[in-house]
């Protein structure tokens, strides 16, 4: 009987922490992606590209909005240390960043450019961008990014935000540190990021919320408005990216019967 019980609170649990009037799930991903920690859509493609975290396949995943995997790019010489987000250039090159750190023990990150992941191949090489941080910083543990004006801006993941500025350029570099800003709220850790079409509208993602960045001049996205939007809606989202100006994909990791998902979110609602 106790059992039972406890069955029926986990379900009620289940559906009250998963209920959400404006987060639309619009598929489930395949149970071989357990950790999914990215997504993009990248030119000349329909595809959602996503990733998997640290220690899964070295592999670039384009799902359709069903859910279904269509293509498994594996790339070859590159280790999934840990992979964290995606973002891609306007001819539809896409980036893996190969820069979490959970516990601070690295002092290089990668970027790896992978060209033309929707062509006709299943195994590619990846082209590398290292960097490091100013010899006078603390080693940060990054989870998002992407790219404006060919560099790469990239946010750690702590409550106090830092954002780094990389160039879209082959070779080693030292990360020059732009802006730092605390957003509001207990919980506002970014584990993801991405920038519209038109480079007016920055998205940064928390498993509970987004902030929307708008009306900023050149790279001060922090100088701009800043508009806070709940999910209500419970699970470990890593994931996000445009779908159009108005709304944006997201993806969760599957964590027992909660998530696996991709959803979609009107950000002008």
């Amino acid at each position: 009987m106790k059992l039972s019980y406890l069955w029926v609170f986990i379900n009620i649990f289940l559906l009250s922490s998963c209920k959400s009037d404006n987060l639309n799930t619009i598929s489930s991903v395949p149970k071989s992606l357990t950790e999914i920690s990215a997504a993009e859509k990248i030119a000349f493609s329909e595809l959602i590209w996503v990733i998997e975290d640290s220690r899964n396949s070295n592999s670039v995943y384009g799902l359709n909005e069903s859910g279904e995997i269509i293509k498994e790019l594996k790339i070859t010489n590159a280790i999934n240390n840990d992979w964290e987000d995606l973002t891609s250039d306007s001819i539809g090159n896409i980036y893996i960043g190969d820069f979490g750190n959970n516990k601070k023990d690295r002092t290089s990150y990668f970027i790896y450019k992978v060209k033309e992941p929707n062509g006709n191949i299943n195994h590619t090489t990846a082209e590398k961008i290292t960097f490091r941080l100013p010899a006078k910083l603390k080693q940060e543990n990054f989870e998002a990014f992407f790219i404006y004006n060919n560099h790469f801006y990239i946010f750690n993941k702590e409550k106090t935000c830092k954002m780094f500025k990389v160039p879209n350029k082959i070779g080693e570099h030292e990360a020059e540190l732009v802006s730092t800003f605390k957003l509001k709220g207990k919980q506002n850790q970014i584990t993801s990021a991405s920038i519209s079409l038109d480079g007016k509208t920055v998205v940064l993602l928390n498993k509970k919320k987004l902030w929307k960045l708008t009306y900023f001049k050149e790279d001060l996205f922090f100088d701009g408005t800043i508009e806070s939007l709940e999910f209500n809606h419970f699970s470990q989202k890593e994931g996000i990216c445009f779908k159009d100006k108005n709304t944006v994909y997201i993806t969760d990791e599957r964590i027992s019967l909660i998530g696996g998902n991709i959803y979609t979110f009107n950000i002008n609602n």
